[in-house]
C-alpha cells in the first residue's frame, strides 16, 4: 500500500483522543445511506456557529492506534469515517488512515479545510467542508488545499443564508469544484435555512453540485449522539 510522501510509517501504539467509535450510515457525502464505522476524534480550533459537535472539542479517551482497529473491526463492515472536531488537529490522524488501508478499509477522512490534506494517505478520500461566511470560520480556510484534491475527494458546504449561497457558487465555478473533484456538495444548515430554497436556488443557476440533506437529523432526533 503507497503513502503519500509526507507520510511515514508509526507504531500501531501510536496515541489518539477519541470521543467515540460507532457503527450507523452515512449521512452525508456521496456515499450517503451507507453502513459505516465512524471515528470521531477529540478536538477542533474552529468555533463553527452552527457546529453540532461541540462535545468533541475537549477531553476523549486515549487509544492506540491498534486498538481503535480492533474496535472497529469488531464492529463489522469495512468503510470507516475519520471525523471529528476537526481530526487533522490530531497530528497522529494520518497515522491512523493508514492503519486502516492497511487494513482493507475504505477510508473517508471529513475534514474543515482548515489544516493541510497532504499529510493523509493519497488512498483516503477527503470530504473537505469549505467554511462560509455565515459559520464565523470562513477566514481559517487553508486554500492550498485545492491543488491537493483528486477526482475521489469531495468539497462540502454548509450553507444558511443566501450570502453562504452565492459565496459557495462563486468557488465552485472560481475553482471548477465539480470537475475537480468527485462532487461538490451543497448542504443547508438545519434548522437555518429550507431545503428547497437551496434546491430553487442550485436549478435556476443551473448548478453541477450536489444537493444533500444531513440523513441522520431526520431519522434520529437532530441533537442524538452516536448515529
Amino acid at each position: 500500500m503507497s503513502r503519500s510522501a509526507d507520510t511515514q510509517p508509526q507504531s500501531a501504539e501510536t496515541i489518539l483522543r477519541v470521543t467515540e467509535i460507532y457503527k450507523s450510515v452515512q449521512g452525508e457525502s456521496t456515499w450517503a445511506g451507507l453502513p459505516c464505522i465512524f471515528v470521531r476524534l477529540s478536538g477542533c480550533p474552529l468555533r463553527c456557529v452552527w457546529c453540532d459537535t461541540e462535545y468533541a472539542f475537549y477531553g476523549g479517551e486515549k487509544l492506540s492506534v491498534a486498538a481503535i482497529v480492533d474496535q472497529c473491526r469488531a464492529l463489522g463492515g469495512d468503510l470507516i469515517e475519520i471525523t471529528g472536531g476537526e481530526p487533522l488537529a490530531q497530528p497522529e490522524c494520518p497515522d491512523l488512515a493508514q492503519a486502516f488501508l492497511d487494513a482493507g478499509f475504505t477510508v473517508l477522512i471529513e475534514t474543515s479545510g482548515s489544516l493541510p490534506i497532504s499529510s493523509l494517505p493519497a488512498e483516503t478520500i477527503k470530504i473537505m467542508d469549505l467554511k462560509c461566511p455565515d459559520s464565523g470560520e470562513g477566514d481559517k480556510n487553508d486554500w492550498t488545499n485545492i491543488d491537493a484534491l483528486t477526482d475521489r475527494d469531495e468539497v462540502k458546504f454548509v450553507i444558511a443564508s443566501r450570502r453562504d449561497y452565492e459565496w459557495s457558487r462563486e468557488q465552485v465555478t472560481k475553482h471548477n469544484l465539480s470537475n475537480r473533484c468527485k462532487a461538490a456538495l451543497f448542504s443547508p444548515v438545519f434548522g437555518a435555512i429550507e431545503g428547497d430554497s437551496l434546491v430553487k436556488w442550485i436549478l435556476e443557476d443551473k448548478l453541477n453540485v450536489r444537493f444533500q440533506l444531513q440523513l441522520h437529523k431526520y431519522v434520529w432526533p437532530p441533537d442524538a449522539k452516536g448515529v
